[in-house]
């Protein structure tokens, strides 16, 4: 194998070539997560922009499916 590519010289020290390819890979990892943490930024924001387009009578609508939820102080009054 060449070191033709060896831009640092770390052909011999082994050490600093492995620090470099694990601080190499550890930065590759922090911009993948920065990324998805960008991503899921942008979803909120988008989310949050719809929301504030919606008007105010959206906001202050009752429930469209009632029964999807059980009200414990009804049952028992009809009891």
């Amino acid at each position: 194998m060449s070191d033709n590519h060896d831009y640092l010289g770390t052909a011999n020290d082994t050490t600093f070539r492995l620090r470099a390819d694990v601080l190499a890979l550890m930065l590759k990892g922090a911009g993948y997560a920065a990324i998805f943490c960008l991503a899921v930024g942008i979803f909120l924001a988008a989310t949050i922009w719809i929301g504030k387009l919606l008007p105010a009578e959206s906001k202050e609508a009752p429930d469209p499916t009632p029964l999807s939820y059980v009200l414990p102080a009804e049952a028992s009054a009809h009891a």
